[in-house]
């Protein structure tokens, strides 16, 4: 049990960022590249959101495709999903 909540916690930590949560929120329908999350996401830098996104990516959180110079990202954890979707009544638009 102490080794699940320790993880949890470190997945909450993770999760714990607006810009992140954001990002989750606009991947949650469908797996999207980095130029549509850019799109969707307002007020970020490009530097930023690929920060976030390797943080996410390290984390197991996302995986992504590449296909030429596209790079397609998506929810990887079912846990996140699962997270996600009880709070997307909160703060996601729909």
């Amino acid at each position: 049990m102490e080794k699940k909540a320790k993880q949890l916690a470190e997945l909450l930590k993770v999760l714990a960022n607006e810009n992140r949560l954001m990002i989750l929120c606009v991947l949650m329908k469908e797996p999207k590249t980095v130029s549509r999350i850019a799109e969707k996401v307002p007020n970020i830098t490009q530097s930023a959101l690929s920060q976030h996104l390797a943080l996410l990516k390290a984390h197991g959180i996302l995986d992504f495709t590449k296909n030429g110079q596209n790079i397609t990202y998506s929810i990887a954890d079912h846990r996140v999903e699962e997270i996600i979707q009880t709070l997307r009544k909160y703060y996601c638009d729909d």
